[in-house]
């Protein structure tokens, strides 16, 4: 009583204690689970990026209160612009605004949240770069009335009107650094053919995959009978966006890493000897001439193929690189499978060249004849073996075939004519033993031919 048996129950394994130093390792679980709630923050986070964009005052606010204070008269917005760098053109989406007192028509203020500024209240004709014909001709008279309130309806296609513009494309071939110019004078007269002044000329900034600035001035036309006509010119300047030039700059590095791990892939497949291996890296290389032109087709609004300057140092040596170390693998290949097949011919040669070995029992092979030489097949001398070997070696082991035969007869016990002279052995390991196999009667032949040589 009062003590404790310990006879009988299994001991503990040694636990042993590892130090982590005071960091505690994770399971592959935890870690798993961890990474898909990073995933799922990082997705909310990037799409709250389209919210709040209503909540901004609109872009034409300001500029419509400004011109309403300090200069009542017509403003012409460039809502929509369409950027076609392709044909090269380019269409802007005009709309006609009255701004200040006895410009505005009644009922429609409030245009852009400008309470100052809403549809122009006489009729108008808007001239594009001096056309004899009106681009545009704009009457109020023809906008319905919403009958419950009766505020004017803001038709888009009575009010609004497109006009088309050649761009200067000098610079269209830095891509993505290119940058187009468009220069265009606007004029509107009323019903009297007298001039309405035009007091700003505005136009979005930020388009898709462009971005605008716009610069207007003050102008007038001369007649020819000297009047001046009053005017608005307009200076548009549009370029890439910074977000597509670097996403352009990073596919364009991204492709030029990709090819110089083509020729990579061929210094290394160089110290491979089998074919198995360099196919392996033949394989990445033509992965790599496939996603290339995908890149390249990824830039944001990229050219097409027409030798614009990103393609003369990227795409086309690209392509032309990657191509040629996929060449150069596949000529690396077949030189391989040429010397394995030289090898194998070569072993199979060395194979049928070997002298066949027949089981020769010791007494037939003492007993019977030595093959005639001419039946054994000889490797090739080399012309450099009697000045290593001497010539003393090679003479001492001409012998006459009736001393061989008259030799083996003597190793045999029989009695020959004249007699071989007595061999001095110097011990009786090297005793002729018959029952032994062929090495040791080589043996005794290779003493008592010495012995010949010294008689």
């Amino acid at each position: 009583m009062g003590s404790t048996n310990l006879i009988g129950r299994s001991r503990p394994r040694d636990i042993r204690l590892v130090s982590y130093g005071g960091v505690f390792r994770l399971q592959n679980s935890t870690l798993l689970l961890l990474a898909i709630i990073f995933s799922l923050f990082f997705i909310t986070a990037i799409s709250c990026s389209f919210f709040g964009d209503d909540e901004d005052e609109p872009y034409f606010k300001s500029i419509l209160n400004e011109v309403a204070q300090t200069d009542p008269g017509i403003v012409m917005l460039g809502e929509n612009v369409d950027v076609d760098v392709d044909e090269p053109s380019i269409s802007i989406r005009w709309s006609i605004i009255g701004c200040g007192d006895g410009y505005v028509l009644d009922g429609s203020a409030g245009i852009h949240e400008s309470s100052s500024c809403g549809l122009p209240s006489m009729p108008l004709q808007i001239y594009v770069d001096s056309s004899s014909e009106p681009t545009a001709v704009y009457d109020p008279s023809q906008l319905p009335f919403i009958r419950s309130s009766g505020q004017r309806r803001n038709i888009q296609n009575l009010v609004q009107f497109d006009s088309d513009h050649t761009l200067d494309v000098h610079e269209d071939r830095l891509y993505p650094f290119d940058t187009y110019l468009l220069t265009s004078t606007l004029r509107v007269v009323n019903t009297d053919n007298e001039t309405v002044p035009i007091r700003k000329i505005s136009t979005i900034e930020v388009v898709s995959s462009f971005t605008i600035s716009i610069t207007d001035v003050d102008s007038y036309e001369s007649l020819a009978n000297g009047t001046d006509i009053p005017s608005r010119d307009i200076d548009m300047r549009v370029k890439r966006p910074g977000q597509a030039r670097t996403f352009t700059l990073l596919l364009f590095g991204i492709s030029w890493m990709l090819t110089h791990a083509t020729v990579g892939h061929v210094v290394l497949a160089r110290a491979h000897k089998e074919v198995k291996p360099i196919i392996k890296h033949l394989v990445f290389v033509f992965a790599i001439l496939v996603v290339i032109p995908q890149l390249r087709n990824s830039m944001p609004d990229a050219p097409g193929f027409d030798g614009v300057l990103i393609d003369c140092i990227g795409f086309f040596p690209q392509m032309i690189l990657s191509s040629f170390s996929a060449l150069t693998l596949l000529l690396l290949i077949i030189l391989r499978e040429f010397n394995h097949l030289e090898d194998s011919s070569l072993g199979d040669t060395a194979e049928d060249s070997e002298p066949q070995t027949l089981p020769i029992s010791p007494t037939r092979m003492i007993t019977s004849p030595l093959p005639s030489p001419k039946l054994l097949p000889s490797p090739p001398q080399s012309p450099l073996k009697p000045l290593i070997l001497g010539k003393g070696r090679t003479s001492s082991l001409l012998l006459q075939g009736g001393e061989v035969s008259r030799i083996v007869r003597h190793l045999n016990g029989e009695f020959v004519f004249p007699p071989v002279p007595q061999i001095h052995r110097r011990s009786r390991s090297s005793k002729p033993t018959l029952g032994r196999p062929g090495g040791v009667v080589r043996q005794d032949l290779g003493t008592t031919l010495e012995a010949v040589e010294e008689k």
